[in-house]
């Protein structure tokens, strides 16, 4: 928190989860968000330049909250009071830090803990005491805990509100099937989806991917790939280019729209960059990949963690457009995505959904039917798939098209309800779908409401 008197103004700069808030205070009164106007006469220089550190701040915490969740795949420690001095007590990074989970070992006995009013305590409440310069600390992950050591952080963080800023209490856990183990050394998980090249892109470039677009001209291009260094690893994720058509299946550079997606492996960090060859589609050059079984549980995890992610964002399944516009021959992939079987982070979605909906206003208009969230309104009722959050309505199943809005838009749409995690627009849509059509005469939205009674007379 940052504090400047103003005149008889004190100017109040916060950071916490939700953003960054500049207040105005003045004695006793109740703290307002407009600059006063005796402040703007007489302190426009330091009113602006309070807005830019504000602006600065709420730029640069999205990057320290992604820098901080790759410290897995990074398997970084640090001493106690370097830890403290570069992540808790820091500034900026702190707002970050003092809601997460650590680990703190020192010895054979490894202790968890987060910050609360002050100092470091345990999943009771209970303080901390002693750490020291021989402590090491990592970040928490719940690979290796029980069921129920995972859960009582769970509570922890809910009965005191605690909102982390990425999911770690809630993290995904992701493991070999009994088909991966089959296939040994590779991966079909996420294979056979198709996504939007230029937003699977950048979202490889967020998690630290390198990935180059791919061209219709190319001869063959390098997979989508991350570099692990600390485990000597290398993991692609093999992806094609969809379509033949210059100009319909590419944009006017020639850059495929759409992607097909293929295997996951992992190479050993020194082998050969494997290069797929446009023109024998799928076959590569690799050296041998490493089995999967001998991957690291967290590595493993991590990595298709990110893959699911991709793939679960970048989708054309989470686009409504393809429902009757989608390319020739692929337009069964859009309703099987759209409103198909769980992944892992829907999973996840759901049982968060299960916890949340019975304690808000529309419970009593809820249900969860396998892959759904069931919503009755008064003039039809909705099934809102956990996965893509697209909706269908019924007797007849009639695709309902909710355009998407920015994340902010959607977290506000989901009203005061207590999300676990920031960063799942996903799971704040569902909700704030929910509250929309749970009154649904209430909709005042021409677009939404022709849908609705097109096939309701």
């Amino acid at each position: 928190m940052l504090r400047e008197a103003m005149g008889e103004f004190m100017a109040e700069l916060t950071a916490d989860g939700s953003g960054v808030e500049l207040r105005w205070i003045k004695g006793n009164s109740k703290p307002s968000t407009a600059v006063p106007a005796a402040v703007k006469r007489d302190f426009a220089e330091q009113v602006k330049d309070l807005k830019a550190v504000a602006k600065d701040i709420a730029r640069m915490l999205p990057a320290q909250r992604q820098r901080v969740e790759c410290l897995y795949l990074q398997n970084r420690s640090w001493p106690y009071p370097v830890w403290r001095q570069r992540y808790l007590d820091h500034p900026l990074v702190g707002i970050i830090a003092r809601r997460l989970i650590w680990t703190l070992e020192e010895g054979d006995k490894p202790r968890d803990a987060m910050f609360l009013d002050g100092k470091l305590v345990d999943v009771d409440g209970e303080p901390i005491e002693g750490a020291c310069e021989k402590t090491i600390v990592r970040l928490w992950h719940p690979i290796g805990h029980d069921p129920d050591a995972i859960f009582a952080w769970r509570s922890f963080l809910e009965r005191r509100q605690i909102r982390q800023p990425f999911k770690q209490a809630h993290r995904e856990i992701y493991v070999l099937t009994p088909a991966e183990q089959q296939t040994r050394v590779y991966s079909n998980r996420f294979a056979a989806h198709i996504v939007k090249q230029h937003q699977f892109n950048a979202l490889c470039g967020v998690r630290g991917w390198s990935n180059t677009l791919k061209l219709m001209v190319d001869q063959d291009f390098p997979p989508p790939s991350i570099t692990l260094p600390v485990w000597g690893l290398r993991a692609e994720f093999w992806t094609d280019g969809l379509g033949e058509n210059y100009g319909e299946d590419t944009n006017e550079t020639g850059t495929y729209k759409y992607l097909t997606t293929d295997q996951v492996r992992f190479l050993r960090m020194d082998a050969r960059q494997t290069r797929a060859h446009a023109s024998s589609r799928g076959q590569a050059e690799t050296d041998e990949p490493v089995a999967l079984s001998e991957i690291p549980a967290l590595v493993f995890s991590e990595v298709m963690r990110d893959i699911d992610l991709f793939v679960g964002v970048a989708s054309v399944g989470n686009d409504p457009t393809w429902a009757d516009a989608g390319p020739e021959g692929h337009r069964a992939y859009w309703a099987e995505y759209a409103f198909g079987e769980l992944g892992q982070q829907a999973q996840t979605r759901r049982e968060i959904l299960m916890n949340l909906i019975p304690r808000m206003k529309i419970a009593e208009r809820c249900r969860f039917e396998e892959r759904f969230l069931i919503v009755r309104g008064d003039l039809r009722t909705y099934k809102i798939h956990l996965g893509s959050g697209n909706i269908r309505m019924e007797p007849d199943d009639q695709y309902l098209c909710i355009v998407r809005h920015s994340g902010k838009e959607v977290e506000s749409g989901a009203g005061k309800v207590f999300l676990p995690f920031e960063g799942d627009l996903t799971l704040a849509e569902i909700i704030s779908k929910a509250i929309l059509l749970a009154a649904d005469t209430q909709i005042t939205d021409k677009t939404i409401l022709s849908q609705i009674r097109r096939g309701n007379r």
